[in-house]
């Protein structure tokens, strides 16, 4: 059982410095992929008025064609007006004409939205520019900055990593499980805390269960947090044989 305590005192030694690997990178992981999320907006909104400049620009050119061909058919028609034979003729003519004078103001209306769009949209492709241009950069910020903590911290996270396998591939399953199922339900992680004074985590432990723990043989549950109270030695000796 000394041997089962121990092996749970390092697993929980590991865990807690590579906690503590994760704690110093802070919220920069988050921070960056918000910034990721962020920039994929940005760039879809300038790219939507990117878009939208260019379709406005082939619109503008095609219907000031429209509008110069509708003028020349006009003109076209007005002359054949004048040496048709009958009123049937003159009368399809001039609905020709008529329909060309709505094709022509209808050109003339859309162009005038078209033209005040583009006024409009000049000075929102300018500031959606900026907006990304700044969201870029702090994303280069915080990319650098969450790159220089994890070089680092990587290396020696690493090797706790390889650590910790080894050891829980020593740890019996059931051991295993209980430890995971303390861990996970707790915020802080800590399974196995070391008794202190006879206290755990600044909880006074009955006479009793000091007693017992410094027996060094068997698992000591602590009945205020159900974490696994072990005496100070065995972190003493994880420390020693553990630190990188």
């Amino acid at each position: 059982m000394n041997e089962v305590l121990q092996k749970l005192a390092n697993l929980q030694y590991i865990d807690s410095r590579i906690d503590e690997l994760k704690q110093l990178r802070g919220d920069l992981p988050e921070e960056v992929l918000d910034l990721e999320t962020d920039i994929a907006r940005k760039e879809a909104r300038l790219n939507s008025l990117t878009e939208e400049k260019q379709n406005l620009q082939v619109e503008l050119d095609n219907l000031k064609l429209d509008l110069q061909s509708s003028k020349e058919k006009i003109e076209k028609y007005e002359e054949q007006q004048l040496s048709v034979r009958n009123n049937r003729e003159y009368d399809a003519l001039t609905k020709e004409i008529e329909a060309q004078k709505q094709v022509i103001e209808n050109a003339e209306s859309r162009i005038k939205e078209i033209e005040k769009r583009q006024e409009e949209i000049e000075p929102e492709i300018e500031v959606a520019e900026n907006a990304l241009e700044v969201a870029q950069k702090m994303y280069d910020e915080k990319s650098s900055n969450l790159d220089d903590v994890v070089k680092s911290t990587q290396e020696e996270e690493d090797e706790l990593l390889k650590k910790r396998k080894e050891v829980e591939d020593e740890i019996d399953d059931r051991y295993m499980r209980s430890y995971t199922r303390l861990r996970d339900g707790l915020n802080n992680g800590m399974a196995v805390v070391a008794m202190d004074r006879g206290a755990a985590l600044g909880m006074a432990l009955p006479p009793q269960t000091q007693v017992e723990v410094r027996r060094k043989n068997k698992i000591i549950i602590d009945e205020n947090s159900g974490r696994i109270v072990v005496d100070q030695s065995f972190f003493d000796k994880a420390k020693k044989e553990l630190s990188i």
